[in-house]
């Protein structure tokens, strides 16, 4: 664990973030450390997702995806459905910002999917262009759970979780958490964004330069995590 940066002044409120003291954890501290602040968040969670492409390798429909059975691929995320149903009736629900460029990226494609399957058992997601928020890039990827604790998700090149950054200056955090509610107000709805954008679309490609990097990611501990 180390510490890292001081809060700046920053144009807008993500800008922010960058240079936000935080307690910096690998993936095992940062698993540890959100599911305890989990456990005691006692109103809905918030998430702002930007990048279009992510390693998932807990999920086996991602998995199937890179196989490219994109049949198995959607069977297994319905089945996704009852245990999450089961674990929104413990937990508040997150509530998603999902940025979304065109083309859709395979990952998108499939994650989308994802999201209109949660979003259908209680856990509501909104879709914003990517357009819409080219103002505020590059922004990062956020999870917030109250006005003074918040986690920035890190990322590899490639998109497979390395950690987070746990912080807890109200400064920052406020600012952001208003502005994760304000572009959820004015996003689509996943469920008529998927139904219109998504549905249709053929299966995706899956590329040889992401099955390349598969192998750094072949741990299959089948952990669900929200």
């Amino acid at each position: 664990m180390t510490e890292q940066g001081a809060p700046a002044r920053h144009p807008h409120p993500f800008a922010a973030v960058a240079h936000a003291g935080g307690l910096v954890l690998d993936v095992p501290e940062y698993q540890e450390s959100f599911d305890r602040d989990h456990a005691l968040c006692s109103e809905p969670m918030w998430k702002l997702e930007r990048a279009q492409h992510f390693f998932e390798p807990d999920v086996a429909s991602w998995r199937a995806m890179m196989d490219g059975d994109w049949e198995r691929s959607m069977a297994l995320t319905e089945r996704m459905a009852a245990p999450l149903t089961e674990h929104f009736r413990h937990r508040f629900p997150v509530r998603r910002v999902r940025v979304v460029e065109f083309p859709i990226s395979a990952y998108l494609q499939w994650e989308l999917h994802v999201l209109a399957t949660r979003a259908r058992v209680g856990s509501p997601c909104r879709v914003v262009r990517a357009e819409r928020v080219a103002a505020l890039d590059p922004l990062p990827e956020l999870v917030i759970f109250s006005p003074s604790l918040m986690y920035e998700v890190l990322y590899d090149t490639y998109g497979g979780c390395v950690g987070g950054r746990r912080i807890t200056d109200r400064a920052v955090v406020e600012p952001c958490l208003r502005t994760v509610r304000y572009l959820f107000e004015a996003g689509e709805d996943v469920l008529g964004f998927h139904e219109r954008e998504i549905v249709p679309l053929p299966p995706p490609l899956v590329t040889d330069e992401m099955r390349a990097a598969l192998p750094a990611y072949a741990h299959r501990t089948e952990e669900f995590r929200v």
